[in-house]
């Protein structure tokens, strides 16, 4: 399908909120049955709790089924059991056979049919439809070509609006690639094309003269000052995305007010820290999501129910300025980067803010790392912030500790007094390029740890 206007699916992406509730409903009726007759899973899941399946219609009625999570995937796979579970359609109806990352453990294993590839790229082609790509733009893609579904989303997602792709799978690509294929977008993570911006200029190439109109970051959650400093290197707009393998697709659209949820092909609640029930709008809360299946549509594996161990915010349900009416979210954040020190929670994010401050970039890459330490007297809390500094001899280091506190204690008032108090220290540590201990581990590390 060629997009229309601004829009890869106007009809849906534009319905009015009844409407679009209509639609969640009569597919969460169907998806819930689909499960019972397809997932052994569910159908055990099911009989277990005492559920009937034909009762559950409604938003407000998945908020009384259990909640699941990465466990029970596992759980339900080799070597815990000779089958997998959570398999809902026939052997013969599966396309591929993907797996996470594993980055918090064994990785879980998915099951995808092609009706679902088919899903999966127009939840992607309506996000690139609507940060302004199109027939005729060539976009690199950083993304791993690996057991995830990323990368081959994407590609099949630009298939369907008409781009072309540039399938690299990594950001460390030789430079020719710009210099003769003159793309017009990026997808990478923050940090990948930050990387690729300074290699570019240690090779006499202006980035912001490359010819790139737009870089598409996601991966993993970022601060606006890292976006800001992201766009100035390159000179271009930068959108961000949210994506899992369980079937998250989201993504900003020209109007940079939100992140879309594709409500009508996944549904999104958002429980309360116990997993109790739904908070209100505006209220930060565990993102559970629902496969949303179109009446009639097969499913290689879906999920109900499914905690992601993120947070966000719904931060509004009204037509966006774009003319979409699908909600948006907030950045959504990991809650395995999330501590508690003093009552108060901080996560990667709020370091990364405090890297990231304007003044703070004159010396700095934008390369850290944290860990959070137990005093010698067991009640104080050390956060200690390392740095990568062109030159730590000649950093300001003044400067950048006064900027980074400014920035951190604002959102972190408690945190503030505890430092008065002597119960809460931030020391900071600068390190030459490639001196972090996290610059010598592989895959994709922690930035945020804690080590009490």
């Amino acid at each position: 399908m060629n997009p229309v206007g601004t829009y890869f699916r106007e009809p849906v992406e534009t319905l009015e909120r009844s409407d679009l509730d209509a639609l969640i409903e009569e597919r969460i009726h169907y998806t819930v049955r689909y499960a019972n007759d397809h997932s052994p899973f569910y159908r055990h899941w099911f009989r277990e709790h005492r559920i009937d399946p034909a009762t559950i219609r409604t938003h407000e009625d998945l908020a009384g089924l259990p909640i699941i999570g990465g466990a029970d995937i596992r759980a339900n796979q080799p070597p815990n059991r000779k089958d997998f579970g959570f398999l809902s359609a026939a052997p013969d109806d599966i396309f591929t056979i993907h797996e996470t990352s594993g980055t918090s453990g064994t990785p879980k294993s998915f099951f995808l049919a092609w009706q679902e590839w088919e899903r999966l790229a127009e939840k992607y082609a309506r996000i690139f439809v609507s940060q302004g790509f199109g027939r005729g733009d060539r976009m690199v893609i950083c993304a791993s070509y690996g057991m995830n579904v990323g990368a081959n989303t994407m590609t099949l997602a630009a298939r369907d609006i008409g781009m072309t792709i540039i399938p690299t799978g990594k950001c460390t690509f030789p430079l020719r690639t710009i210099t003769n294929y003159r793309p017009t977008g990026i997808v990478g993570s923050v940090f990948k094309l930050i990387r690729l911006a300074r290699q570019m200029k240690a090779e006499g190439m202006k980035p912001e003269e490359s010819g790139v109109k737009r870089l598409v970051v996601g991966g993993e959650a970022f601060a606006d000052e890292s976006r800001a400093y992201l766009a100035g290197l390159w000179g271009c707009e930068v959108f961000n995305t949210y994506g899992s393998t369980e079937g998250t697709m989201c993504g900003e659209c020209s109007a940079r007010q939100g992140l879309h949820v594709p409500e009508d092909l996944v549904h999104m609640d958002l429980y309360d820290p116990d997993k109790k029930g739904f908070v209100k709008d505006g209220e930060c809360g565990r993102i559970v999501l629902t496969t949303l299946l179109p009446v009639g549509a097969k499913c290689g594996m879906l999920l109900i129910n499914y905690d992601t161990d993120d947070t966000t915010v719904v931060t509004s349900r009204d037509r966006c300025a774009c003319g979409r009416t699908h909600m948006r979210i907030y950045t959504p954040q990991r809650e395995a980067e999330t501590f508690w020190a003093r009552g108060t929670p901080m996560n990667r994010v709020d370091v990364e803010r405090g890297v990231f401050q304007p003044g703070n970039m004159e010396y700095l890459t934008g390369e850290y790392e944290a860990f959070l330490y137990a005093g010698d007297d067991r009640e104080k809390t050390v956060m200690r912030v390392s740095m990568e500094a062109e030159d730590p001899k000649t950093c300001d280091r003044d400067l950048v500790a006064e900027n980074f506190k400014k920035s951190f204690f604002a959102m972190k008032p408690r945190l503030r007094q505890q430092e008065e108090e002597g119960l809460f220290t931030i020391d900071f540590n600068f390190v030459l390029p490639r001196g972090l201990e996290l610059s010598s581990l592989p895959g994709r590390p922690k930035r945020f740890v804690d080590r009490r």
